[in-house]
């Protein structure tokens, strides 16, 4: 992040002025696109069969679905599709980067927003200009660098007001999601709050890697060498192979890929080795814009992942698109042929809160 210019405040607020708004996959039924989609080729062929298998994974009742989330995406204006999966139950788990979760959803719960860039900004000819005004840019998206140092300082707050210790980064964002419903600065729900009321863990496996790792740094510092908060990278590890484990059979629906989708595909591996032969993840689908042929994970083929014992084939699809234009379709099938109206909530924080002492 940016370092502070000495520009004025109201030269900032000239930038964003504009904000981000989410889109609501609730007000329009895209079904019938899907439909005719399932009958042309290419890409869209293989978005219809992505919106099949993951009606399939919610009609399965015994599936445990697993959200992998990567790259920008609150920010971009997907907030509220994830949100209505979580109230939906349309998503029993959700494994993401530390950004969406505590630089972007948490972020915005605590009352701030995400801002529109110009075509002229998103060339970055004026980006010397925005670390003077203390703005940082994500593409065509921009964000108070002060607004992120107040999110920072939260976390902060939150690790100092916890026992020393070593946490999964799973309980430390149930505290942030208790934070929020104590304080309730926004009145707009988020991710991280609505799968606190709900019990549904959040994973981040390299949660260090955002505003968290800022806050927690700070925490860590002022304590002298005291004791202090740290987060246990091998607990979450071993958490979502205990979820594994006790539900069976399992579904990824995986936004980008990077360190979420490898981390929700090894826990197969890890079963195993703790001596438990799980079943290979039943469903898998994976959005993204990654190139299969540089050997890199978030490229590489659901297919691929067969030969590591970690994904079955028999209902898998890629989908090479762009997610602001290839997960509200998905999704918006799913909500719409409403067979998570009959689909039970699984509630799986208390489920590891009872196995992981």
């Amino acid at each position: 992040m940016s370092g502070q210019g000495h520009a004025t405040h109201a030269d900032a607020l000239s930038y964003l002025s504009e904000p981000i708004e989410h889109i609501d996959i609730t007000t329009l039924d895209v079904r019938p696109l899907i439909e005719q989609m399932s009958h042309m080729a290419f890409t869209a062929r293989d978005l219809a069969r992505a919106s099949q298998i993951y009606d399939q994974m919610i009609s399965d009742k015994s599936c445990m679905i697993v959200l992998c989330l990567a790259g920008s995406l609150i920010s971009a204006g997907l907030k509220r599709v994830f949100v209505e999966m979580i109230r939906s139950n349309m998503v029993d788990v959700i494994v993401s980067t530390g950004a969406n979760i505590v630089d972007q959803d948490f972020f915005e719960s605590l009352g701030f927003r995400h801002y529109k860039a110009s075509a002229e900004l998103t060339s970055g000819m004026h980006d010397q200009r925005l670390r003077e005004l203390g703005i940082d840019r994500i593409y065509d998206t921009l964000i108070s660098e002060a607004d992120l140092r107040t999110c920072d300082d939260t976390i902060t707050q939150i690790a100092d007001a916890l026992e020393p210790g070593a946490y999964s980064s799973r309980q430390f964002i149930a505290q942030m999601g208790r934070y929020l419903d104590e304080q309730r600065p926004s009145e707009e729900s988020g991710i991280v709050w609505e799968c606190y009321r709900r019990d549904v863990p959040i994973f981040c496996p390299a949660f260090s890697d955002c505003s968290a790792g800022f806050g927690l740094v700070a925490h860590q510092a002022s304590r002298n060498g005291a004791p202090a908060i740290t987060i246990d990278s091998v607990r979450d590890f071993h958490e979502l192979t205990r979820l594994k484990m006790s539900c069976g059979e399992s579904g990824l629906f995986m936004i980008g890929g990077g360190v979420p989708k490898n981390f929700a595909q090894d826990v197969v591996v890890a079963a195993d080795i703790l001596g438990d032969a799980v079943p290979m993840h039943k469903y898998a689908i994976q959005v993204t814009v990654a190139d299969a042929r540089d050997g890199a994970l978030s490229g590489s083929t659901l297919k691929e992942a067969c030969s590591w014992g970690k994904v079955d084939t028999t209902f898998e699809q890629m989908v090479f698109a762009e997610a602001t234009l290839a997960a509200p379709l998905i999704v918006g099938y799913g909500r719409h042929q409403r067979n998570w109206e009959s689909r039970t909530a699984r509630r799986l924080s208390r489920t590891l809160d009872q196995v992981i002492a």
